[in-house]
């Protein structure tokens, strides 16, 4: 199954409410009133491979809440196992211990969407079709599906692309028809597995901005991974920094600026410095580091 258009009904999750933080409406957020996106709760969940050279432990005991509407951002070093905890919350994988629920506000099973990394479009259909793959296997009728397909194509900037296929779009574009997927399924959670890696920096902040934009407007519950610190701290509501060896979670960071905001705002603000520094921080604890001289020099040829 195409990892963008799998849903993932998770169950099992007492029901909560969230209650409006101080921080909230002092941000005069809007969006947390609205009857949308997931709470999600991970609960100790481990997960472990089978080697040649025995077990490894891929996550340790980790436990997260994500609360509805909220953009959570996972940041950490490769090998954190940030990818396999999206996975896990995807449904995608099972953990070795722990659950993993989710709930909407309306007590019901929430069910999610993943964009993966990389190349995720199916290159023998049409960015239409692409995006309206996940209605075809829901049995929507094709009309229908047409229709909702060149809505959200039009929302992602690509309003008559719909007849193109992903070898006459460029990277930018084919990401924007998977993320236009994911949301034709109209999932409480969005999953984005470092959707923007591969793209060039006008077109990743062009995306950014885009993103901020149609989670505002729809209020989803978004578990985002990246590399980028930056991209961490224009995106977020929190960040979850993990360590490795095994994946653990190390610090979670509140993100103070007001929203809505811009890419040109969060970087002129003067907490952003101070910000970046402390992620920076526990970024670099988490980093391998050469046991002696001789490893460095070996390292750094």
């Amino acid at each position: 199954m195409d990892q963008s258009t799998a849903t993932s009904p998770i169950t099992d999750l007492p029901a909560r409410s969230r209650s409006t933080s101080e921080a909230d409406t002092a941000r005069g957020d809007d969006r947390r009133s609205r009857d949308a996106g997931a709470l999600v709760s991970v609960d100790r969940v481990s997960q472990r491979f089978d080697a040649p050279s025995g077990p490894v432990e891929v996550l340790s005991d980790i436990s997260l809440t994500v609360q509805p509407g909220e953009f959570r951002v996972l940041v950490g070093p490769s090998g954190s196992g940030k990818t396999t905890l999206l996975r896990i919350v995807a449904g995608l994988d099972r953990p070795s211990s722990g659950t993993v629920s989710a709930q909407t506000s309306h007590g019901r099973p929430a069910h999610g969407a993943m964009v993966p990394q990389g190349r995720s479009v199916f290159p023998w259909l049409t960015a239409r079709d692409n995006v309206a793959y996940g209605l075809k296997l829901r049995g929507v009728p094709r009309r229908e599906r047409r229709a909702r397909a060149e809505a959200l194509l039009a929302a992602v900037g690509l309003d008559g692309s719909a007849a193109l296929y992903p070898r006459q779009l460029s990277e930018g574009m084919r990401q924007r028809v998977a993320i236009a997927r994911s949301l034709a399924v109209d999932p409480d959670i969005l999953l984005m597995d470092e959707p923007f890696s591969a793209l060039d920096e006008q077109t990743r902040l062009l995306l950014q901005e885009e993103l901020l934009r149609i989670w505002h407007d729809t209020a989803k519950t978004i578990l985002f991974v990246t590399h980028s610190l930056d991209e961490a701290l224009v995106l977020s509501d929190r960040i979850s920094v993990m360590g490795t060896r095994p994946g653990r979670i190390v610090a979670t960071i509140d993100v103070p600026f007001e929203r809505p905001r811009s890419i040109i705002t969060v970087r002129t603000d003067p907490r952003y410095g101070p910000l970046y520094q402390r992620l920076w921080h526990h970024l670099r604890e988490q980093a391998p580091r050469p046991h002696d001289p001789a490893d460095a020099r070996e390292l750094s040829r």
